[in-house]
């Protein structure tokens, strides 16, 4: 398969994969301070946190709940909502004959979140989800945000876990559906442990006049294989689709990009920014394609490199698969170096090399970061990336 050809996974035991056994009498104590901070203000929308796959808190605003806004638990949302799950759970985002991994998910899914946003709502207040594992073994976490006609809403969903000397798996799925004229600001944040290895299905739907804001964050794991779609399904839809992540020591990145135009009169942006040092390896393969007769959209792809060392590797594959006349589509892939230039200009101004480099480093970053819409967490982000540059 094309997508499987550069990732070589032979080397996970699988044999320590097992499932994370739930009844383990973890609590929110076990999360760090900063992954449970609000996201904006003090006032939160919503808080769903999962410690190795099971509810430890839960709070929904009740200026939400009034507005008939559903933030659960998906277990919890199958029971009182059996016919909305239905109808959407890997029915039209991720779908189980999308790949291995997603067959896997489909069958042995043990956890995730459920969000709906009746027609007509704004959610004004953000929902954030923390899912922070504990113990090693296989988890396999599913988010499905399902948006109705001219509903809005904004959500940030985090996944972290505790260092272990043993090998983990994370099989998960993201399923985001935007009806018509709706309005999601979607946030995905990942910071694995080093012995996780991550296979994900990600997809958005976008309905007619409707707009997807997606941002995607890769810092952690040891390897992370992630497919990252949005079909434009409806007339005037848009979709901004962001990513950036850090590879460093032995990590592999492989995001699988692709913006499918299933509809006229559609635009998707897609922009990716990465650095890699030391010995770490990133790829990303991305890809526009339209259906026959799908004419006058517009789409863009560009993925970003900064190669840290000599010895670390990135790939970048952009592509297009266009059946229509009537298009702007372009691609690009680009890459570079810490430029001896700048960084003697901020010497020369009483900064020190480490810090010149670092501030360079930041300022690459920077566009996409001021994508997230939450100033705490990209302080935090920072600080991360910080963390990674002086290793």
């Amino acid at each position: 398969e094309e997508e499987w050809r550069r990732t070589d996974y032979r080397h996970i035991r699988w044999d320590e994969a097992e499932r994370i056994l739930p009844a383990n009498g973890a609590t929110a104590a076990a999360v760090p301070a900063k992954n449970l901070e609000p996201l904006a203000g003090a006032e939160q929308g919503g808080l769903l946190v999962f410690v190795d796959g099971v509810v430890v808190h839960y709070q929904l605003a009740e200026a939400l709940a009034r507005q008939g806004v559903v933030f659960t638990d998906l277990r919890s949302a199958i029971r009182q909502h059996e016919g909305l799950v239905k109808q959407h759970l890997m029915t039209r985002a991720v779908r189980p004959g999308d790949g291995k991994f997603a067959a896997l998910h489909a069958a042995l899914w043990d956890y995730g979140v459920f969000v709906h946003v009746p027609r007509n709502i704004a959610a004004e207040l953000p929902l954030q989800v923390v899912c922070y594992n504990t113990k090693p073994g296989a988890a396999l976490g599913h988010v499905l945000v399902v948006l109705e006609d001219n509903a809005q809403a904004t959500m940030q969903v985090e996944y972290a876990s505790a260092q272990q000397a043993r090998q983990s798996a994370y099989i998960g799925a993201t399923e985001l559906i935007v009806g018509a004229a709706g309005n999601l600001r979607y946030v995905s944040l990942q910071d694995w442990n080093r012995q996780t290895f991550e296979f994900s299905h990600q997809r958005g739907i976008v309905g007619r006049d409707a707009q997807l804001d997606w941002v995607n964050g890769v810092m952690g794991s040891r390897l992370t294989k992630a497919f990252i779609e949005v079909d434009a399904v409806g007339a005037g839809a848009n979709a901004r689709v962001s990513g950036f992540f850090f590879a460093d020591r032995d990590q592999f990145f492989d995001l699988d990009t692709q913006q499918n135009h299933n509809a006229p009169l559609t635009n998707t942006d897609l922009l990716f920014k990465g650095a890699a040092r030391d010995n770490a390896r990133t790829l990303w393969q991305g890809m526009i394609k339209s259906l026959p007769q799908m004419q006058r959209i517009d789409g863009y792809q560009v993925c970003r490199n900064l190669m840290l060392s000599d010895s670390a590797r990135m790939d970048s594959i952009p592509g297009l698969e266009i059946e229509a006349d009537d298009v702007a589509c372009s691609h690009a892939a680009t890459f570079g170096t810490l430029e001896e230039e700048p960084i003697y200009y901020l010497m020369s101004r009483g900064i020190s090399r480490p810090q010149a480099q670092l501030m360079i480093i930041e300022g690459f970053f920077d566009e996409l970061l001021q994508r997230v819409p939450f100033e705490r967490v990209r302080q935090r982000l920072m600080d991360e990336i910080e963390a990674k540059i002086i290793g």
